[in-house]
């Protein structure tokens, strides 16, 4: 996990001094002019917009109802603000809910992993005392009693197991906690941009920040459902793909802002060194992580799937055995050996599966190699633009690499080197 630490550095570089907003003038007018007029930029943002206003903000946007400034980064529009802040308190929300769900699905694994091992050991005693009882020949009602309630629980068993196995309660659980993590990340750089906006002298915030923030909100949302039905992620898929979070079709929209700072002139920090050198990170991060962490999702999910159909194939041949004992023949000695070694098999195969947690290692890789593939994309994005004065700040830029990557800048310097960035990190 400390890759999701490193990665996450950039949510805490704003000092709290920046985030501080401050209050808005509110001036009365003439009858002539508007009743209420907004002081100029400096001044701070208007009372936020209630949580409603998000779902006609995202309906709207699908509808192309907010017209995105693409000739540059100014925009008289009033609404940006109030539209930012809407969306910062829906993603508030959004942290509260993953965070509140992803304790809850955590408290499903370790109730189920405890009550399924509870219920087949449990039939696994029932199923060696009805084989002894059978051979006491008063002692036939406790006989019949034990041998059904071993086959009940047996039955039941392999039905929680089965569920289980298929939501992963688990990797349910990772997922709700990165998704609350990265809402607020998310969270933080809207809470950036607008509080440099606030100390800037002009108003550097358009259109194309409120539809950008939509697009990451949504694109977590995506990568993070909420819902089992119908929504859940496939726990078990053909093919390995890093977890994508962020929004596949990065535009710079001719501005870049926040910490990089408005539309300069000349190299904006970039030269070829540092041209190079993100190059050679790229390409580290393209051959060499990435392929690592898709390769150790594999190996888990493969492991995860061996003990996904071994646990309710023993607990259910378990049953089929407690059903035969006290039987004449052969199959009463083969039903108890079947019922009681199986069922503490059922009992081994459970606890090394969500009681390791083999679910989360899944997640945690897959997610591991998205933060990696989103650091290369994200190189590879700036050096596309070949007007460097769109590029996010050449040097501000590698600072931020470096920390993502768990490294200094003179270290990051040394990055044509052969050995993975994930050995700085795991």
């Amino acid at each position: 996990m400390a890759a999701f630490q490193a990665s996450s550095i950039f949510c805490l570089m704003g000092s709290p001094n920046q985030m501080r907003f401050q209050k808005r003038v509110i001036k009365a007018t003439t009858n002539n002019t508007p009743k209420f007029q907004v002081s100029p930029p400096t001044s701070p943002p208007p009372k936020l917009p209630t949580k409603s206003l998000i779902q006609n903000l995202e309906n709207d946007y699908f509808h192309s109802s907010i017209k995105i400034n693409t000739t540059g980064n100014m925009s008289d529009d009033p609404t940006v603000i109030p539209k930012l802040y809407a969306i910062m308190e829906a993603i508030a929300d959004r942290v509260e809910m993953h965070k509140n769900i992803g304790a809850q699905r955590d408290n499903w694994n370790h109730l189920l992993l405890i009550s399924i091992n509870a219920i087949t050991l449990t039939a696994a005693t029932m199923a060696g005392l009805a084989a002894a009882a059978s051979t006491i020949s008063t002692a036939k009602a406790p006989f019949m009693a034990l041998k059904l309630s071993s086959t009940f629980l047996y039955v039941s068993a392999t039905a929680m197991l089965a569920v289980t196995n298929k939501i992963q309660p688990s990797q349910l659980a990772e997922e709700q906690q990165n998704a609350a993590r990265l809402f607020k990340q998310l969270h933080a750089q809207i809470q950036t941009t607008l509080s440099l906006n606030n100390n800037s002298v002009s108003n550097n915030i358009s259109n194309v920040d409120v539809n950008e923030a939509i697009d990451k909100v949504l694109a977590l949302d995506r990568a993070y459902p909420l819902p089992l039905l119908g929504e859940m992620l496939d726990k078990f898929p053909k093919t390995v793909e890093p977890t994508v979070w962020w929004p596949r079709v990065q535009n710079h929209q001719n501005r870049v802002r926040g910490v990089e700072g408005d539309l300069v002139h000349g190299n904006n920090g970039w030269n070829e060194k540092l041209e190079e050198e993100m190059r050679e990170v790229a390409r580290v991060l393209k051959s060499k992580d990435v392929p690592e962490y898709l390769r150790l999702t594999e190996i888990a999910l493969k492991v995860n799937g061996v003990l996904a159909i071994s646990g309710p194939i023993s607990t259910a041949l378990a049953a089929l055995g407690s059903n035969f004992v006290g039987s004449s023949s052969n199959l009463g000695v083969w039903g108890v050996i079947v019922g009681v070694i199986c069922g503490a098999l059922a009992s081994v195969v459970n606890t090394l599966q969500h009681g390791g947690q083999v679910g989360m290692v899944v997640e945690m890789y897959r997610s591991n190699a998205g933060f990696f593939r989103l650091i290369q994309e994200s190189i590879e994005s700036n050096l596309r633009e070949k007007q460097v004065e769109r590029r996010e700040n050449g040097g501000v830029f590698e600072l931020k690499v470096a920390l993502q990557l768990g490294r200094s800048l003179s270290e990051l310097n040394l990055a044509v080197f052969p050995e993975k960035f994930a050995s700085k990190l795991f």
